[in-house]
């Protein structure tokens, strides 16, 4: 009696056995058929399947365990790039993620930050930068002179939805560098005295275009020369009002002649000797003009006999409509306007975590950190252990069809194997059944 409850056990385990090897075959046949259903969806990351042993006991009367399932995505293995026509597509060439959202007021503590490694964005409606389903690429918001301020890097602070105004768009100058070349001989004695006129273009707080006129007028002395120059400052905003003027001196010497001595003021913000800038109030507001420091080879000198425009730069920007949106391998986001000015609007930065592996999926081919995946850290494309961002691209699928079609076979025979071993303990037990009648 005892040999037949001792049998029974044992064919009740082998039961155990043969059901969980159908539970553990049915969940990697589950993961076969999301992977192959998926093997086109860009961005998809395959599921991985691994069976682990049970043991039961190790006692005299041997006790059949079973196999039990577990199943990984692999976020860590990159699928192949593939090129497409729209620019603000974009994949990530090598290590990290960008940082995406659903909302577009997105709360500062990032709790609703979901990493993505790319999708197709274009402008919706609002002017935000989306997808077809409304997910929301996010980036740090640049300065207005195109650069990029300190933000944290271990939190989603400082994160925010990619909004484009959909309206005219221009910038005031509020800043202008000049390097120009005044003629020595014009600060000799018997020289004529005559002025010389240079007028820089500006953009008002409307976009339109004005201008400072900069008169240069030498001192000429009765005898030997006086190396100095009276600069007035006109805006044409402000029509008879001098908005500047300036005395500025030259030095002579062997090793430093040309370069700017020292520069008084008449009216107008005081000058920089360091910095080399002074500050003057057009009809916008303030415009900070570099005419260079003292000694400076590169800003206004005094030399020769030519009066000589080198190079004149500024911020700012007319009004214009917006053409085109460009993210670049670095991550900035770049928006061209049909005047041929390109202003950088945003960066959007690359995101590492520890255990890509450990990340917690969600729809869209989004995902979201969690404490298996470690914590997060935002860096600039390039640098550190993140790649870059390939625009006109999208990650592809890193399902292999053709392996998946032979686990499936694989996968279909284990599973008839393990409804065998039921079928064959069920046979057993009835034979059991009937030596008891």
């Amino acid at each position: 009696m005892q040999q037949q409850k001792g049998a029974y056990m044992s064919m009740s385990s082998s039961l155990n056995a043969g059901v969980s090897g159908l539970q553990s075959n049915s969940t990697q046949l589950s993961a076969i058929s999301e992977n192959i259903a998926n093997g086109s969806t860009f961005g998809y990351k395959r599921v991985e399947t691994s069976f682990n042993a049970m043991v039961m006991g190790s006692g005299a009367a041997y006790t059949a365990g079973g196999v039990a399932a577990s199943t990984t995505r692999l976020i860590d293995e990159s699928g192949a790039l593939v090129s497409t026509k729209n620019p603000t597509d974009i994949a990530i060439s090598g290590r990290g993620f960008v940082p995406t959202t659903w909302e577009p007021e997105f709360a500062a503590g990032g709790s609703d930050m979901l990493l993505s490694r790319g999708d197709s964005f274009r402008i919706n409606e609002d002017g935000y930068l989306a997808t077809e389903t409304g997910l929301l690429l996010m980036g740090w918001p640049a300065n207005q002179d195109g650069t990029i301020p300190n933000y944290p890097r271990d939190t989603a602070d400082g994160l925010e939805p990619i909004q484009f105004s959909l309206n005219l768009s221009g910038d005031p100058t509020t800043s202008v560098a000049m390097s120009l070349n005044l003629p020595a001989v014009d600060t000799e004695t018997g020289a004529s005295g005559e002025p010389h006129e240079l007028t820089v273009e500006y953009f008002d707080n409307l976009g339109r275009s004005q201008s400072i006129t900069m008169t240069f007028t030498p001192t000429v002395p009765a005898t030997g020369t006086s190396n100095e120059w009276t600069v007035v400052l006109t805006d044409s905003a402000q029509p008879g009002v001098t908005i500047g003027e300036y005395v500025m001196t030259f030095e002579d010497s062997r090793t430093a002649g040309g370069t700017l001595q020292s520069v008084a003021t008449t009216t107008g913000g005081p000058y920089d000797p360091v910095d080399g800038t002074v500050l003057v109030n057009v009809a916008a507001g303030p415009i900070e003009i570099d005419i260079g420091a003292v000694n400076d080879p590169f800003g206004v000198t005094q030399l020769s006999d030519s009066f000589a425009p080198i190079s004149i730069t500024k911020d700012g920007s007319p009004v214009g409509n917006m053409v085109s949106v460009e993210i670049d391998e670095n991550g900035m986001v770049n928006v061209l306007y049909d005047t041929g000015v390109t202003d950088t609007l945003y960066q959007v930065p690359l995101i590492n975590v520890p255990n890509p592996n450990g990340l917690v999926p969600l729809n869209q081919q989004t995902y979201r950190p969690s404490n298996n995946s470690g914590s997060y850290f935002l860096w600039d494309a390039g640098d550190g252990p993140v790649g870059t961002v390939s625009a006109y691209a999208r990650e592809g699928s890193n399902v292999d069809i053709a392996s998946e079609l032979t686990d499936m076979i694989q996968t279909q025979r284990a599973y008839s194997s393990n409804a065998k071993v039921i079928q064959t303990v069920d046979e057993m037990l009835q034979e059991t059944t009937n030596i008891k009648r």
